[in-house]
C-alpha cells in the first residue's frame, strides 16, 4: 500500500505530490521524516486522491489552510467563495436545479464570470 504527501511551497500551496510505501510511512510524522531525510525538506503534509484525508483530494496547485486542515482546490473563478465547511469553491448565485427536459445539469463550465451568472446551455 502507499501514501500520499504534498510538498508545499512557502505559501502553503502544492508543488509536488509524492507517492511513499506504506513501510516507509507508517503515519504521517514518520512519512514527513522519512521524505525530510530523502529531500532535505519538512514542508509536506499527507494527503489523498480522494479526500477522505483533509477533506479534498491532493494535486500540484492546491493550497493546504492550516486553519481548516485542508486542502483546497484553485477556485475556479474569483468570484466563488470558499464553503468552509465542505472546503468546496461555490459560486456566488446557487445553481438552478436541473429538471428532465427542461434545464440540463450545470457544470462549473456553465459560469459566466462576466454577468455573473449561470448559463444554461442549448
Amino acid at each position: 500500500m502507499t501514501k500520499y504527501f504534498a510538498r508545499l511551497d512557502e505559501f502553503n500551496t502544492v508543488i509536488k505530490v509524492t507517492i511513499v510505501r506504506d513501510e516507509d510511512a507508517p503515519d504521517e510524522a514518520t512519512g514527513i521524516a522519512y521524505l525530510t531525510n530523502v529531500t532535505g525538506t519538512d514542508s509536506w503534509k499527507q494527503g489523498d486522491k480522494t479526500g477522505t484525508i483533509r477533506k479534498n483530494g491532493v494535486g500540484v496547485g492546491y493550497t493546504y489552510n492550516a486553519a481548516l486542515d485542508a486542502f483546497i482546490e484553485p477556485s475556479p473563478y474569483s468570484s466563488w467563495i470558499l464553503n468552509e465547511t465542505t472546503c468546496k469553491w461555490e459560486a456566488p448565485i446557487a445553481k438552478p436545479a436541473s429538471h428532465i427536459n427542461s434545464i440540463p445539469a450545470l457544470s462549473v463550465d456553465d459560469w459566466n464570470e462576466d454577468t455573473l451568472s449561470w448559463v444554461i446551455p442549448d
